[in-house]
């Protein structure tokens, strides 16, 4: 009895694991509110990836937010003044419920930008 119980705990043990790997998805919207629907990743998946995309100026500002199911997960953080994207990855199931919230506009890139326009501007007599 004592062997087929080890031979028993030896299979269990060596059998991959069989679960499902869920993520939260959507694409391409504004808020991270509408970013809930579950999905069931392929066998391929390893991440649930989360992008991050902010831009613009004043009242033109915005983000958008799109999380998938991904078999890579891309490093990308790139902060150009006025956009910036970001990607974060995880890897359990349904961990990817908060946004990416961590790329924001840089407002000292963008009035270095401005106070740099208007010297060029100035000294051109533009």
């Amino acid at each position: 009895m004592k062997a087929f119980l080890c031979t028993l705990l030896a299979a269990v043990l060596c059998v991959e694991q069989a679960a499902s790997f869920w993520c939260y998805t959507c694409n391409d919207e504004p808020s991270n509110w509408n970013c809930v629907k579950a999905t069931k990743c392929a066998d391929t998946d390893k991440y649930c990836l989360t992008i991050y995309a902010s831009g613009g100026i004043g009242d033109k500002k915005g983000q958008r937010i799109t999380k998938k199911c991904s078999p890579v997960c891309p490093q990308t953080n790139l902060n150009l003044g006025v956009a910036a994207i970001s990607t974060s990855c995880c890897e359990h199931s349904f961990c990817n419920l908060s946004g990416a919230s961590s790329v924001k506009t840089s407002y000292l890139v963008m009035a270095t930008g401005i106070l740099a326009s208007l010297i060029y501007s100035l000294r051109t007599g533009l």
